[in-house]
């Protein structure tokens, strides 16, 4: 299947560079690991890639790269990539931190995985980029039984231009078939629906400067949509944002998603635990279980008795393993779709913090607690799902 593919933009050094920004838990590395082997296996490139992360903990940041070069072309830089010709976020919560879209410019095409496109809007107008799109890939992930970053995998393909179908669908056999044969088939219908759905912003009601040109219908239109014009060189003067005299003072780390600035709403795998008050009989369980003690309680009364009452949750601090909606014995506590309750002032903030938090980011449902991988771990450990 391997084919010598043109690239459709390279710098001056002739690569075709891509970046990948994403949080823990959405298979961001991976994803970067199978691009970089498409490119040496099925498209006759030479290729490199790796990631950028720390502790290995979901909702933590993580950033991949990826470089494609001609055959002839070696590839001899390895630091992270500063300027992409493709940026992947893979979580729109990762929007609120400016930064993601460092070094962007017309060269370069971004793909947001967003319901809506909502948090695209303060940056119209900012910067002309060579494309924007967006793609549902939590919606995708959940209904194929998937991954996002499969989803977003289709995605990168289908605006990348160069890469097929059939490709896409060979690497994923190859990295995942053998391992997770039972979940193939979803992973297989991810790619073809992020390939397929994948769409430019303008067709959300969008569109900002090259958004408005760009297109991803069929072959043609991704061809003529990539990475602004056609052969053009990307790369102008560095001028990095943070420096020795910029940086945080103390080392601190300021993206979202990290125990520093303790909002775990990123982190969320879509699902969280909602709190029925009637129902609840204030046997504490919840809170004995619960690995980030979320649960607020105060003196009150119950059934003409004092005792300590439970009075919900601190969401700001949940991260939604739902261990509480497992072990209540009345059903107090539910699973639900963090999506699907956007009310975050219907929740109750840890009444012990002095800062309260100023605002908080939607988190979508991610499709591996839906996927087969996930239900079929559950059933090994007994019982039906």
């Amino acid at each position: 299947m391997e084919k010598n593919v043109t690239l459709p933009i390279t710098d001056e050094n002739g690569y075709y560079e891509i970046r990948l920004e994403s949080i823990g838990g959405l298979g961001a590395n991976l994803c970067g690991k199978m691009l970089g082997e498409l490119g040496l296996k099925y498209l006759g490139l030479n290729s490199a890639s790796f990631s950028s992360y720390g502790s290995e903990k979901t909702g933590t940041p993580v950033k991949g790269f990826i470089r494609y070069s001609a055959p002839g072309v070696d590839i001899r830089i390895h630091s992270p990539i500063k300027k992409p010709h493709l940026l992947a976020v893979f979580h729109s919560a990762l929007l609120s931190d400016a930064s993601v879209l460092e070094g962007c410019g017309s060269y370069t095409n971004i793909i947001i995985n967003t319901v809506n496109g909502k948090e695209w809007e303060g940056f119209k107008g900012q910067q002309d980029y060579g494309g924007v799109y967006f793609v549902d890939a939590q919606k995708i992930a959940i209904e194929t039984k998937s991954r996002v970053n499969v989803v977003m995998l289709g995605a990168m393909a289908k605006v990348m231009g160069f890469v097929e179908l059939e490709a896409l669908n060979a690497i994923c056999e190859a990295a995942l078939g053998r391992k997770y044969p039972a979940a193939l088939s979803g992973n297989l219908e991810g790619i073809r629906r992020g390939f397929e759905e994948v769409r430019a912003a303008c067709e959300y009601g969008g569109g900002q400067g090259g958004e408005e040109r760009q297109d991803v219908k069929g072959e043609e239109g991704a061809k003529d949509g990539r990475a602004g014009k056609s052969q053009k060189k990307s790369g102008s003067e560095d001028v990095p944002t943070w420096g020795y005299e910029t940086a945080p003072i103390g080392g601190i780390n300021p993206n979202y998603g990290n125990c520093v600035v303790n909002d775990l709403s990123p982190s969320r795998q879509g699902y969280f635990p909602i709190f029925i008050p009637e129902k609840c009989i204030n046997c504490g369980l919840c809170d004995t279980t619960c690995p980030d003690m979320v649960f607020q309680f105060q003196k009150g009364e119950f059934k003409g008795r004092e005792m300590m009452i439970n009075k919900g949750l601190d969401y700001y601090h949940c991260k939604g393993c739902l261990r509480c909606v497992d072990v209540c014995p009345v059903q107090a506590l539910v699973s639900g779709v963090e999506a699907e309750h956007p009310r975050k002032e219907y929740f109750m903030p840890n009444q012990d913090l002095i800062r309260n938090p100023l605002n908080y980011e939607k988190a979508g449902p991610d499709g591996y607690v839906t996927s087969e991988s996930y239900l079929t771990g559950r059933r090994m450990k007994g019982g039906e799902v």
